[in-house]
């Protein structure tokens, strides 16, 4: 349970850090200017700090006293970040170096949870050479080929035959050396949002793309986000319950949001940990944390709070 405060004035000068140079920097744009707004109504004082490679001597030049990490993807979930911050010996919100590292590696993290015993699809190590006609046969089809590094769904492509293989494999490794396949799992897609050591209640996602993909998530009107989920309480409960588990097997803190898919006998499976997750009009934190009582302002009050455990 994190410290908790009222008085605005117990953060100090805050750094917003955002942008970054990942793909996902416009997204994180977007995600860092509603947090910056939200805690600046608050009474925090602020400031929006749009990373580059001199983000160190801007930090100190600044004197903050803690960081809010809205940095997605490479830079901001890989641990690069936050081992800057442990090195200066500032305080920031979420996972810390190895938490993001573990939690921004697909493969890495799934390797994780099937050794915990969690289920999470079948997959494998892919790339330029990989045998279109072997992988078939030890997925079978569909199947998901994406960047192990890359958040958004950014590079990534579903594949409904054979001949499709080998294109996908090319577009995911644009963005990354470090590619996989993994075995689609026919049924609902849900998310579960984690905050301070509990599980927020589940969303439902449904689009009418292929999967949901950086259209549905970001800029499509035709996606629907279902809060309440429309499962049963038992199984909402179940569904939470794995999410922590895959969040603390992980070593993930503070906050941060699981995807995970049921097939249709409602197995549960999972997809991904997001460290950062997105905080724009179309996040899914944000929509969580509403149904859960908690405004947009609250919500980031209280992923705030959690840097102050290193103050104690």
């Amino acid at each position: 349970m994190s410290r908790r405060v009222t008085d605005p004035k117990a953060f100090g000068r805050v750094a917003v850090l955002m942008g970054g140079r990942s793909a996902e920097r416009e997204i994180s744009l977007r995600s860092g200017n509603a947090v910056l707004t939200a805690l600046q109504a608050q009474g925090i004082d602020a400031v929006g700090i749009d990373v580059d490679k001199q983000v160190d001597i801007t930090l100190r030049h600044g004197k903050y006293d803690r960081a809010f990490v809205v940095l997605h993807g490479r830079g901001g979930e890989d641990g690069e970040i936050q081992g800057l911050l442990q090195a200066m010996g500032m305080p920031f919100t979420g996972s810390g170096v190895t938490g993001a590292m573990l939690s921004m590696n697909k493969r890495i993290s799934k390797l994780i949870w099937q050794q915990q015993g969690l289920p999470t699809p079948k997959f494998q190590h892919v790339n330029a050479e990989t045998d279109a006609v072997e992988l078939v046969k030890h997925l079978g089809l569909p199947i998901v080929i994406k960047p192990v590094r890359e958040g958004s769904s950014i590079g990534m492509s579903k594949v409904v035959n054979g001949e499709e293989v080998t294109a996908a494999i090319a577009t995911a490794l644009q963005y990354d050396d470090d590619v996989i396949a993994e075995q689609w799992v026919n049924g609902a897609e849900y998310t579960a949002s984690i905050l301070d050591g509990e599980a927020l209640p589940v969303i439902r996602l449904k689009t009418p793309n292929a999967f949901y993909d950086f259209d549905a998530k970001y800029q499509a009107n035709t996606t629907e986000y279902l809060c309440p989920c429309g499962l049963e309480s038992e199984q909402e409960k179940l569904c939470q319950s794995l999410a922590l588990s895959a969040f603390n097997s992980l070593q993930m803190r503070g906050w941060g949001r699981i995807d995970v898919m049921a097939d249709t006998k409602g197995n549960f499976y999972l997809l991904e940990a997001n460290s950062v997750p997105g905080m724009t009009d179309h996040s899914l934190v944000p929509m969580a944390a509403k149904q859960a009582g908690l405004d947009f302002q609250q919500l980031c009050w209280r992923v705030l709070e959690y840097s102050l455990e290193g103050d104690q």
